[in-house]
C-alpha cells in the first residue's frame, strides 16, 4: 500500500505543474491500428484532463488509409515519405480521417467519460492550407520541384476555434486535412500539423506517439534510447544518419514546435501500457523529450 501511495505522490508536482495548462497530443496510425493499446491511450487522455489538464488531439492514420486504397484497387505512392494524393486518394482519405478514425477516437474518449468532439481543419476554416510546393535533390546535385497533388502545408491556424471547445471542458480530436483560398481540401503531414496546432493555442506541451521508443542511437536495441535532445543535438544527429527515415519528419515537428514557443515535446511509444500517464507524471519518463538548449 504504501509503494502505491508513493507511485501517486510522485504524480502530485506534475499535476500541479500542467493544471489548467494545454498539451496537444498526435497519435500516430499505427498505434491507432493496435485497438487495445489505443484504449489505454484515451483513458490517460481522459485521466489527465480530470487532473485538469486540457487535452486536444490530432491523429493520422497511414496505414488504414492505404489498406482502404488498396481494396479500391489505387496503389499508394510515396515521395521521400510523402503521400501523393490525387482526387481519388484524398477522397478514400476523407473516408478513412475524417469518417472512420476521427469518429473512433470520439467514441473511445467518450466511452471513458470524456467529452470530445471530432472535426478536420477544413471545419470552421480552422486550417487554412497551400500547396505544398515540394522540392528535392537528385543524385547529380540538381534541385527539382515535385508535384505530390492535394498535399499543401498549414498556411494558418485559428486558435479561438480550439480554445472555444476547451472552455466548454471539449477534448477536440482533429484530422489533418486543410482547406485552401479556392476552398480545396489538402492532405496535410499530421505531426507538421500537430506542432503548428501547438504553437497556435500555445500549448505547454506537445507529445508524438508513435510507435518507436523515440529517438535511439540505433534502431534495433532500446537501451539506445536519448532521453533528453536539443534542437543543436538534433541537427547533428541527422547530419550523422542517427535520426533517419520516418524520424525526421517527427523531429523537425518537435523542432517547430518549440520555435513556436511551446515549452517541452515528446516523442513516445504507444505499445506501452499507459505511456502518456508514464512520460507526463513521472521523473524519468519513458521516451525522448526535446528541448530548446540545456
Amino acid at each position: 500500500m504504501t509503494e502505491r501511495a508513493k507511485v501517486l505522490l510522485e504524480a502530485l508536482p506534475f499535476i500541479q505543474q500542467f493544471h489548467d495548462k494545454i498539451i496537444v497530443v498526435k497519435i500516430g496510425g499505427r498505434v491507432i491500428s493496435n485497438e487495445e493499446m489505443l484504449n489505454l491511450l484515451l483513458q490517460d487522455v481522459v485521466l489527465l484532463k480530470l487532473f485538469g489538464m486540457k487535452m486536444v488531439i490530432v491523429h493520422g492514420g497511414g496505414p488504414e488509409i492505404s489498406e482502404e486504397m488498396r481494396k479500391s484497387g489505387v496503389r499508394p505512392k510515396f515521395i521521400e515519405g510523402l503521400r501523393v494524393t490525387d482526387e481519388k486518394t484524398m477522397e478514400i482519405l476523407h473516408e478513412q480521417l475524417a469518417g472512420k478514425i476521427n469518429k473512433q477516437i470520439v467514441l473511445g474518449i467518450n466511452h471513458h467519460g470524456g467529452k470530445a468532439f471530432g472535426i478536420t481543419g477544413m471545419d470552421g476554416n480552422l486550417i487554412r492550407a497551400r500547396k505544398l510546393i515540394y522540392k528535392t535533390t537528385t543524385s547529380k546535385g540538381k534541385e527539382v520541384e515535385i508535384d505530390l497533388g492535394l498535399v499543401g502545408e498549414v498556411e494558418k491556424i485559428d486558435p479561438a476555434i480550439i480554445h472555444n471547445f476547451l472552455k466548454a471542458s471539449c477534448i477536440p480530436v482533429i484530422a489533418p486535412i486543410g482547406i485552401d483560398a479556392e476552398g480545396r481540401s489538402l492532405n496535410i503531414n499530421a505531426d507538421m500539423v500537430a506542432a503548428e496546432l501547438a504553437g497556435a493555442i500555445r500549448a505547454k506541451k506537445l507529445v508524438i506517439i508513435t510507435d518507436v521508443m523515440g529517438v535511439m542511437r540505433d534502431p534495433n536495441d532500446e537501451k539506445t534510447l536519448i532521453s533528453t535532445l536539443t534542437l543543436d543535438e538534433i541537427q547533428s544527429l541527422i547530419q550523422q544518419g542517427i535520426i533517419k527515415k520516418g524520424m525526421i519528419p517527427k523531429v523537425e515537428a518537435c523542432a517547430k514546435a518549440l520555435q513556436l514557443g511551446v515549452e517541452r515535446c515528446h516523442i513516445i511509444n504507444g505499445n506501452i501500457p499507459h505511456v502518456l500517464l508514464l512520460e507526463i507524471l513521472t521523473e524519468t519518463g519513458v521516451g525522448t523529450m526535446i528541448i530548446r538548449g540545456k
